[in-house]
């Protein structure tokens, strides 16, 4: 796996274009909304009951614990987000409105330069994320992002059958 070097990404977050901020409590209905349309733009390959298993798992378990930073436009309405647990993106979601304007790609950076993520302790780490494997434009996003894949589930971690790509990228601090 090559290290992408930090030198190498994009303007650093919130300093260009919209701000990327913390999820703020009571915000779960509209982080949700995001997440629904972006499914239904991209998982046509779910099964009804099963996308209906896994909005209620969003809904109700993961938005209002997981650490989410949310892109915003200029009047603070959400347009997409990330959720960050340790080395891994546990979720990337853009609403379809926004998709292929750059909001994913800042997504992706502010996982990368997040505070603390990388220093001259630890000069590199790896970014993971998993992906499901029919989503061609999310394996396709995520390969421009510099990931790579480095194992494979043939079911996903609730133990449905739908393939999960496991993706890494390994991140190199900057010189100076």
């Amino acid at each position: 796996m090559k290290p992408v070097p930090a030198s190498a990404t994009a303007a650093p977050v919130g300093q260009a274009g919209r701000p990327i901020r913390r999820a703020r409590p009571g915000e779960e209905a509209r982080l949700f909304a995001i997440w629904e349309a972006a499914v239904a733009a991209s998982h046509d390959f779910i099964a009804p009951a099963d996308l209906a298993f896994y909005a209620t798992l969003v809904r109700e378990r993961y938005l209002p614990r997981a650490r989410i930073d949310v892109a915003v436009a200029q009047d603070d309405t959400p347009l997409g987000f990330v959720g960050i647990a340790g080395d891994r993106i546990e979720a990337l979601f853009v609403h379809p409105g926004h998709a292929r304007s750059g909001i994913g790609r800042r997504l992706v950076e502010h996982a990368r330069h997040r505070p603390g993520w990388l220093s001259r302790a630890m000069p590199a780490r790896v970014l993971r994320v998993d992906v499901n494997e029919e989503n061609l434009p999310a394996r396709a996003f995520y390969e421009r992002m510099g990931f790579e894949q480095v194992g494979r589930s043939r079911l996903d971690a609730c133990g449905k059958p739908y393939p999960i790509l496991h993706l890494a990228s390994m991140q190199a601090a900057s010189a100076g």
